[in-house]
């Protein structure tokens, strides 16, 4: 879905808007406009920015090769993985989405179901079709290097794709940087596909939550209308209604194939797959809400389980914003669709939309990168968003959503990312159903109170950012502390 075009040319003036206090990043998605549709991506787990990321790089790379025209003259890639990318890459597949991008595989196309068939066949053969056309050797351990040692310094999700002659002469040579959410990005910003049009002048521009409040007691519009207005300079209405629904389709989706299925997660921990079992007792025990009516919380428990489970697998799944937290804000739209009265379909269309909002602040005053923030930047951005989107469509006004989506952050600070062997799996699923608890809690207690509070959602992101910056680099998406170091690995 999100490697399609998503801009329509009009109205070219650039908005730029401020920036919190700190160093500046080259990589900072600060200077464009962030549409739904960078919010959410449809793709494959396990990870965003391990997995999505870099496929999306190799793909543009093999694609920029053709475009200068050095395409047949390749005869020899060399792929370096940096950072985060060489440390926790393999657990999160990253291995994988490299060799599909160069073979011109997109992560919104590509069937999960036709991945380890062409990983085979490429280490089999020693050879890769770059972008499906042009066949050259590649052997893993001289073309794909994990520098767990080196670290770009622009971005901890750094890699540099080179293209050599048979000669030996550097045809091209890119570096990127996966920022989160399965954005990727390069110091060349005439390459970086995902913010061409990002330049519109939006009708509400904010980069703050100040600012998004100030819009809407100026306008009278919700939070979800003020998103939706902006999208139109991207696209007609009826597309990104069409998104949207595109978007709720695939998470729900996701919830019913992580329920169907059964199983140990790949990976080598053996962690067996939960959802299946709960779901099956749930559907055969419908008279136990009847006497336990936290019973409720079980189901919001297996949407988010389900979700998760499918990701590790490397199933299809929406980066909601990222694919480590994937499972947040489907279990809490699903709680709002099935258990909460007068759920309707334009309610599930300002639930995404309310949260892409949210989200999008995020990403233009902090980050949603664990390997920059921990997880905090992941499972608590995705319950940040969650308890906003929820306190909307349950009726609550402008500031008690940002009141909800303060709250949601405040009780995630300091929150690192530390899987176990690298895997998407421990803690990873279960602290998704834990983010879904929390957005209910926080949503309620918003819409308990009226809106005011002390702490304001740009002060608490300013906080997490700061927060990030503080983390030793060990609890940010390495392995190397934490859970990580302290279970042995079965």
């Amino acid at each position: 879905m999100n490697d399609l075009p998503k801009s329509r040319l009009g109205n070219v003036t650039p908005v730029v808007p401020s920036r919190p206090s700190g160093p500046a990043n080259p990589t900072s998605q600060l200077d464009v406009n962030i549409s739904v549709t960078d919010l959410y991506t449809i793709g494959i787990g396990p990870s965003s920015s391990h997995t999505v990321g870099p496929m999306r790089a190799a793909k543009r790379f093999v694609e920029q090769l053709a475009t200068q025209s050095h395409m047949n003259n390749t005869n020899r890639i060399l792929v370096q993985l940096y950072g985060s990318l060489a440390l926790t890459g393999q657990g999160h597949a990253t291995d994988h989405a490299v060799l599909l991008g160069l073979s011109g595989a997109r992560p919104s196309g590509i069937d999960p179901e036709d991945v380890l068939p062409l990983i085979a066949e490429i280490r089999e053969f020693n050879k890769i079709l770059l972008n499906g056309h042009h066949e050259i050797p590649f052997y893993e351990e001289d073309n794909l290097l994990f520098l767990k040692d080196e670290v770009l310094p622009e971005h901890a999700n750094g890699m540099r794709f080179s293209a050599f002659s048979a000669e030996g002469e550097l045809l091209l040579e890119k570096e990127y940087f996966s920022v989160g959410g399965g954005y990727v990005v390069s110091q060349d910003e005439g390459d970086r596909a995902e913010t061409r049009g990002h330049n519109i002048q939006l009708p509400y521009p904010f980069t703050s939550a100040a600012e998004l409040l100030a819009l809407g007691q100026d306008t009278g519009l919700t939070i979800a209308e003020i998103m939706l207005a902006n999208e139109s300079c991207w696209r007609e209405e009826t597309e990104t209604i069409e998104f949207l629904d595109q978007v709720n389709d695939a998470m729900i989706n996701c919830i019913r194939r992580g329920c169907e299925t059964e199983g140990i997660l790949p990976g080598g921990l053996k962690v067996k797959r939960r959802a299946h079992q709960l779901f099956k007792d749930l559907m055969e025990n419908p008279e136990r809400a009847s006497r336990d009516p936290l019973t409720v919380l079980d189901w919001v428990n297996l949407y988010a389980l389900a979700v998760n489970e499918e990701n590790a697998a490397g199933g299809r799944v929406v980066t909601a914003p990222t694919n480590g937290a994937a499972g947040v804000i489907p279990a809490v739209l699903k709680y709002y669709q099935r258990f909460c009265p007068g759920a309707t379909e334009k309610g599930s269309r300002d639930f995404l939309l309310t949260a892409s909002a949210i989200g999008s602040i995020y990403k233009k005053r902090a980050s949603i990168s664990a390997a920059e923030m921990g997880c905090q930047g992941e499972v608590g951005v995705a319950c940040s968003m969650a308890a906003g989107a929820l306190t909307a469509v349950l009726g609550g006004t402008n500031e008690q959503v940002e009141n909800a989506a303060e709250i949601g952050m405040e009780h995630n600070l300091g929150l690192t990312c530390d899987p176990i062997g690298g895997l998407v799996q421990i803690p990873c699923i279960e602290r998704n159903t834990m983010g879904a608890m929390k957005a209910i809690n926080a949503a309620r207690l918003a819409l308990s109170g009226d809106g005011t509070h002390v702490v304001s959602l740009d002060e608490v992101i300013e906080t997490m950012r700061q927060t990030g910056i503080d983390m030793l680099s060990k609890y940010k998406e390495t392995s190397q502390g934490g859970l990580a170091v302290n279970v042995v690995e079965c």
